[in-house]
């Protein structure tokens, strides 16, 4: 009977503890900190914008779940995301050069400003899909660095 009784608790005990660790994890929130480098100037601002899922990667603004544009200032430029949740991003930078909020291309559709891409893809003659750019937030404080490009 004492046997049966110790074994039984032991099990709320572990049944309880994931319990308390899914819903921890439901109410997570992590800070992202993205440090941009590889700055061409000064000019403009910079644009960051945070993707949750692969629909609208990498330029679809209807399809970001926070953005934020920042005027540049001391480099490696860091932009900062609060409460966020954890999962799979995936992040797009841009250097707005003429501050438009948009990624200038030229006559032949190549971009004419800086860009860049969470996990710094390799980038060739078209932008990386989410999950070539794509990390996991899932502490309290996460760090990426994103080296721009320009063509």
């Amino acid at each position: 009977m004492l046997k049966k009784m110790t074994v039984s608790v032991m099990l709320l005990a572990v049944l309880g503890n994931l319990a308390w660790s899914s819903n921890a994890k439901a109410n997570f929130n992590g800070k992202l900190t993205v440090e941009i480098d590889g700055l061409k100037n000064q000019n403009g601002q910079i644009c960051v914008s945070i993707f949750a899922s692969s629909q609208g990667f990498p330029s679809d603004r209807k399809r970001v779940l926070k953005s934020q544009c920042s005027p540049i200032g001391e480099t490696p430029l860091k932009v900062s995301f609060d409460s966020l949740k954890a999962g799979s991003y995936a992040v797009a930078v841009v250097h707005d050069q003429n501050s438009d909020r948009t990624l200038n291309r030229n006559n032949l559709g190549i971009p004419i400003e800086g860009f860049g891409f969470s996990r710094n893809p390799e980038v060739r003659t078209k932008a990386p899909n989410f999950s070539e750019a794509a990390f996991v937030l899932a502490g309290p404080d996460t760090s990426i660095q994103i080296q721009l490009k320009y063509l």
